[in-house]
């Protein structure tokens, strides 16, 4: 159909359609561009609050920068020497790093398992409750780990337990969420024929639920693990035990001891590195089966 065919009121029509569309056009770049600017005024501002509020300015000793990391590798590299005999020494706190991301990331899992399913629509115990247990997996969520941590350290003294039970209550609020929207794409016939046999809440979720999504929750949590990993040795600087403890001890002290700095990142890097590499190779089987 060419244009000397189409009538009046049919080209009009167009035509208004066009205006109309050409208008929501301009309107959503208008929208776009005012967000971008405030977007980067609002950056703007918080670096010059920043800035001011430091010590010492930011353009002033970015040049600086890389002096710190530089004598630490000069002094490793003149002690290299050491380094087999401090990587043996500090094993010992890294498994104390490792197991406090495992006991963490295991009862993290237990309760927000606990929890996804008592805020998934549909497979609830008690519907009513379900914005009742998602703000709770929200707050737990929102605090972070070092917050939760610092707290428990006042209560309970230095030590891996404040750091367990700080990153347990942040992964069970983390991992709550992402089982939740897991969960919500079941398929819930087989948990109607468990319902039309008589099973119990607890049984509708142990054989029509977790089959389908027990790959999904086991690729979240070792994906969880990953980032306890670091979390815990993040932790120690502020006296929750493990790697992350002796890091900060050893980077205190200053020169002298910079070359057991090196050696507790070596540990560090390479646990992490070599966490990842296991967990992504099991994600990958668990997810797509390859």
């Amino acid at each position: 159909m060419t244009d000397a065919t189409i009538s009046a009121p049919t080209r009009r029509a167009i035509d208004r359609i066009q205006d109309s569309y050409m208008v929501q056009v301009r309107r959503r770049r208008m929208y776009g561009g005012l967000t971008l600017a405030i977007f980067s005024l609002l950056m703007v501002s918080g670096f010059v609050i920043a800035d001011d509020r430091n010590a010492g300015g930011f353009w002033d000793g970015w040049r600086q920068m890389l002096d710190f990391p530089a004598d630490v590798v000069s002094e490793a590299w003149e002690k290299r020497a050491n380094l087999p005999g401090l990587l043996v020494k500090y094993f010992p706190a890294l498994m104390e790093t490792i197991n406090i991301a495992a006991v963490s990331t295991l009862i993290g899992a237990m309760v927000g398992l606990i929890l996804s399913l008592l805020s998934t629509r549909g497979l609830a115990r008690w519907p009513r409750l379900i914005p009742v247990f998602r703000r709770l997996m929200d707050i737990l969520r929102a605090v972070p780990e070092i917050v939760i941590a610092l707290v428990l350290i006042f209560i309970l003294g230095g030590g891996p337990v404040p750091a367990m039970i700080a990153i347990a209550l942040h992964t069970a609020g983390a991992l709550g969420k992402l089982y939740s929207e897991a969960a919500e794409n079941v398929d819930l016939k087989p948990v109607e024929g468990l319902t039309s046999t008589g099973a119990n809440w607890t049984q509708r979720m142990w054989l029509g639920v977790l089959p389908q999504v027990a790959p999904n929750f086991l690729s979240y949590t070792l994906l969880r693990f990953e980032i306890n990993i670091r979390a815990s040795a993040i932790l120690g600087f502020v006296g929750a035990g493990g790697l992350g403890f002796e890091l900060r001890n050893a980077m205190a002290w200053g020169p002298g001891r910079f070359d057991e700095a090196a050696a507790i990142f070596v540990l560090l890097f390479g646990a992490i590195v070599f966490f990842d590499q296991i967990s992504s190779r099991y994600r990958n089987k668990l997810t797509e089966g390859q």
